[in-house]
């Protein structure tokens, strides 16, 4: 009798939201970068999406024993895969993602090796260490933009540059909050964590200040962009503002749970890199008007 492979685990393990949203950020660094989309892009996505992918699984390989407590729903301790399956399925996305990188340009290619590496070991020991995970959970977000601009050059990175710097700084932010809400499973899994040392107030200010600074860098692209990018992203640094200050007022885990930040913090991203894509494409189309 064949054995079913576990094609819902091997989906839902990579995140495949998070996965695509990557992938689809990759594309709009690079039209903001120059006002086009080539063909190449979409070994730019793919690669994206498959190093996502790799990193996601092969942090719940290390996180296992944490997930068993604060996502028990997870692939592996839901059993829905087990630790030798998802460790040489990560293998296999990061292989590919690598790959499909020697089609863009070497820049492209050495970022995508570096993070690839980088997302190992963030699994593997970098978590670990007190705020060294945060901050490189925070640059590897960012550098999608830098990985997208990347494939027009050095140009298409400095263009990229202020919004890299937005979304570290934010997703700095958000990661801290996270480490606060799993606090019981981190301590757990031998995990020590900024929230742990500090306590759980003051990670809230400080995760506010971060999103304080995030805010101040995102008004760098009005420049360029003008009046309409001024009024989108003024309606999203309201939002991000009014969510995370909430949480100075929190002493407990469950406190900042309760207030789902996180979450909020995710999509009120997402909402943000939709008015990077409508701001550079309002530039595109002024000049025809």
């Amino acid at each position: 009798m064949t054995r079913r492979m576990p094609l819902p685990g091997l989906i839902r393990i990579i995140r495949p939201a998070n996965a695509l949203v990557s992938g689809a950020t990759a594309i709009l660094a690079y039209f903001i970068a120059t006002g086009t989309i080539i063909p190449q892009t979409l070994f730019l996505f793919s690669a994206v999406l498959l190093i996502t992918g790799g990193g996601n699984t092969i942090n719940d390989v290390y996180d296992a024993a944490i997930d068993a407590i604060n996502r028990p729903d997870r692939p592996i301790p839901s059993g829905e895969l087990n630790k030798t399956t998802a460790s040489w399925y990560a293998l296999l996305l990061f292989t590919g993602g690598i790959v499909l990188t020697f089609f863009t340009n070497p820049i492209c290619l050495f970022i995508a090796v570096f993070n690839s590496i980088v997302l190992f070991l963030y699994a593997r020991s970098l978590k670990g260490s007190m705020v060294v995970g945060n901050v490189t959970v925070a640059y590897l977000s960012g550098s999608i933009f830098i990985f997208g601009g990347a494939l027009a050059g050095i140009d298409g990175i400095i263009i990229t540059l202020p919004l890299a710097g937005i979304t570290l700084f934010g997703t700095l932010a958000r990661e801290i909050l996270k480490d606060a809400e799993d606090i019981d499973g981190d301590a757990a899994g031998g995990v020590r964590t900024l929230p742990m040392a500090i306590g759980i107030q003051k990670s809230g200010q400080i995760a506010t200040i971060l999103v304080i600074v995030a805010v101040i860098a995102s008004f760098i692209p009005v420049l360029w962009w003008g009046l309409p990018y001024l009024v989108g992203i003024t309606i999203i640094d309201i939002a991000i503002l009014g969510s995370v200050y909430k949480t100075i007022r929190c002493s407990t885990p469950a406190c900042i749970r309760d207030l789902e930040t996180t979450t909020h913090l995710k999509y009120i991203m997402y909402g943000a890199l939709l008015v990077f894509l409508v701001a550079s494409g309002i530039e595109i189309l002024m000049p025809m008007n």
